[in-house]
């Protein structure tokens, strides 16, 4: 066993909790309450690991935090938007199709430049959707420049630990919201 990665790897994440936003993480909060409370709906989208991140969230925010969350991910919806739109605009068409208006969308992109998310951001701020932004790897990435209401990049290149953080701020809230259900 290779101790030395894993203590370089361990605290390399840490850093990177360290270094979140804990008042933005908590303007995110406040998102989601006011999303729910107008009786609105939350899609999650992301490619990939962040595709599976974003099922594990929506699953977790609609069962145990009890508020509807969304993502679209099934392959028959896909294929078909993508062979109909092409891949570049299949995120873009299901929010076209299933977002109402007052909608918060979130994307998972470790690059940022993903032109599927990419293509759907700028379309979701275009319509007035709340929009929720994480991705990774440059600062400067495509889906970072838009004018969402909240971006958070992780400083890391390594695609993993990427994704660990943006579930680790996302299942974290899922547990905040429960918390603060159950001291009301």
């Amino acid at each position: 066993m290779n101790s030395s990665f894993y203590l370089k790897y361990f605290n390399n994440i840490k850093s990177i909790i360290d270094d979140f936003d804990l008042k933005k993480i908590g303007k995110f909060k406040k998102l989601i309450i006011s999303t729910a409370k107008q009786n609105k709906k939350i899609l999650i989208f992301g490619n990939g690991g962040s595709a599976a991140t974003a099922s594990h969230f929506a699953v977790d925010m609609t069962k145990n935090a009890g508020i509807r969350c969304l993502t679209l991910n099934e392959y028959d919806l896909i294929t078909c938007f993508a062979n109909d739109f092409g891949y570049e605009k299949w995120v873009e068409k299901s929010i076209e199709y299933y977002a109402d208006k007052g909608d918060l969308v979130i994307f998972l992109s470790c690059s940022g430049n993903s032109m599927n998310i990419v293509n759907a951001c700028k379309y979701s701020i275009k319509k007035g959707l709340k929009v929720v932004t994480l991705t990774g790897i440059q600062k400067n990435n495509k889906v970072n420049k838009l004018k969402s209401n909240l971006n958070f990049w992780v400083n890391s290149k390594n695609y993993n630990i990427i994704e660990i953080s943006h579930f680790i701020i996302l299942l974290s809230l899922i547990d905040d919201i429960i918390l603060s259900k159950k001291t009301k």
